[in-house]
């Protein structure tokens, strides 16, 4: 079993393609033998890695998670904003192990708030003490440019997700670059018709960023997973 966690760019709405925006995750199947293996979409529009996990949605799939099973994890899209006010969901920024205590506006009540770094290290640990692999993606690119370079979450969400795989000892996926660069070869102009807003991608694009994971679980050394794709 793969199970995928992450937000609405891994799992828009229902997963039924609302206002013609898709996940990836919704077709990551079409690429794998699933006689063999099959793929549990768990990931939910409008979390975060804080909220993902304080909302009690880890704690549904964590359960159902048995060993040689697969944790794909993609955060990062919304762990920025407000911690306590509005959607509360931003977790500080960076990996480290600092945290800070809020007064949630919505009700009163006090929540201590981690890094970025710190809940995905919780998922991929608790993920391996079930005997799961673990691999951790940077978010997909959201439609903004600079010149004809798509902007990327390099020196952010993306180089805080690589560097707690690699203390972790898990696989990475660099997602963000890598549909980036394919983005980039069509020009600006046709990519946009890959997107129905500035985050959340068409069909088509959701296909694309599917290749994309593919394509980096087929570069990862150590990982069977590539020995279920078609």
């Amino acid at each position: 079993m793969v199970f995928l966690i992450g937000d609405s760019t891994v799992k828009y709405d229902a997963g039924n393609g609302e206002d013609n925006k898709w996940g990836w995750g919704s077709y990551l199947q079409n690429y794998f033998d699933t006689t063999r293996i099959s793929i549990e979409n768990c990931a939910l529009g409008g979390r975060s890695s804080r909220t993902y996990f304080t909302e009690g949605l880890w704690d549904r799939v964590l359960p159902a998670i048995k060993p040689g099973d697969y944790v794909l994890i993609d955060f990062g899209h919304n762990d920025g904003g407000p911690m306590n006010t509005g959607r509360a969901r931003a977790s500080l920024r960076g990996t480290g192990e600092e945290s800070q205590k809020v007064v949630m506006e919505r009700d009163g009540s006090t929540e201590e708030v981690y890094s970025f770094g710190h809940y995905l290290r919780l998922y991929i640990r608790q993920a391996k003490a079930k005997g799961a692999h673990v691999i951790v993606m940077s978010h997909t690119p959201g439609n903004r440019w600079t010149g004809d370079r798509m902007n990327r979450c390099d020196q952010t969400y993306g180089k805080w997700s690589k560097e707690v795989a690699e203390q972790e000892g898990v696989g990475f996926i660099d997602l963000n670059d890598r549909t980036a660069k394919k983005f980039e070869a069509m020009g600006k102009e046709k990519a946009a018709a890959y997107y129905g807003d500035f985050v959340h991608n068409t069909q088509e694009g959701a296909v694309l960023n599917a290749e994309s994971v593919v394509e980096g679980i087929r570069s990862l050394t150590d990982c069977d997973l590539k020995n279920y794709l078609k």
